[in-house]
């Protein structure tokens, strides 16, 4: 979610603990993330630098005005002084890292003792405007919940598709069978009564006269008809026929009585 920009309605430079418009802390566990601060005219008056730029982030709703910070700015010390802040207790905020003039981390912690601190929120102030950080549970949670989404989303675009592909493939099996099952159909009733007619003709026609034998020691050529091919076919059926060798050799040739 986007921060909302939140620029105050009489926007003064300075400090404005002299003006008397002093804001209430808001409440322990109060999220703020969803909100930025920006004040242009204080941006066009004074620089943002190091040694500014907890004046001006104490403008901003972010401040919690009963820190330690705010103390040392009453006694007219620098409010980052760390020898100060050291011998104190309670909130305070710290500068954290600085890349002038664009980025400003300021982190807000609970001190207990000299070297004992205890982080609570972390601010930043990125080109003049002031955001207050997600903790990390909370970017965690987001980033799972956005990887969720996108995975349960992408699990539901599969299936459809997959729901698509099968009721296609079912279609196309489907019609491949039907003409298949129809080629293949027979009706045995028939071929029963095709057998039965086939075999009354064969019953009434006589049988075939066996062929006459050769005579002895002729030998006609045999050629398998697998291996002849239609060449020697088409020549075989351009040649004359065999002459038989003792009918038709001719009155010459035969042997006088």
């Amino acid at each position: 979610m986007a921060a909302t920009p939140l620029i105050p309605q009489n926007p003064m430079p300075g400090n404005p603990n002299l003006d008397g418009n002093q804001q209430p802390p808001p409440p322990p566990g109060t999220d703020m993330t969803g909100i930025c601060f920006r004040d242009q005219l204080w941006l066009n008056t004074y620089p943002l630098d190091r040694n500014l730029v907890f004046d001006y982030f104490a403008l901003s709703p972010f401040y919690d005005w009963s820190c330690n910070n705010e103390q040392l700015r009453m006694r007219a010390i620098h409010p980052l002084d760390i020898p100060n802040l050291s011998k104190m207790t309670g909130t305070e905020y710290m500068l954290s890292e600085v890349m002038e003039p664009h980025l400003f981390v300021i982190r807000k912690q609970k001190r207990d003792s000299p070297e004992k601190v205890t982080p609570m929120l972390t601010y930043y102030v990125l080109d003049g405007s002031i955001y207050q950080a997600p903790q990390l549970c909370n970017v965690f949670a987001a980033r799972i919940g956005r990887a969720l989404y996108h995975i349960s989303k992408a699990f539901t675009t599969a299936a459809s598709k997959l729901e698509k592909i099968g009721y296609v493939d079912a279609e196309n099996e489907g019609s491949a069978i039907e003409p298949k099952v129809g080629k293949e159909i027979i009706d045995f009733k028939e071929v029963k009564r095709v057998d039965h007619i086939l075999a009354a003709l064969q019953r009434k026609l006589p049988p075939a006269p066996p062929p006459p034998p050769f005579p002895e020691g002729y030998a006609p050529p045999v050629a398998p008809e697998a291996e002849k091919g239609p060449e020697t076919q088409q020549a075989a059926e351009a040649q004359p026929p065999t002459l038989d060798p003792i009918i038709d050799q001719g009155p010459s040739k035969r042997m006088k009585l």
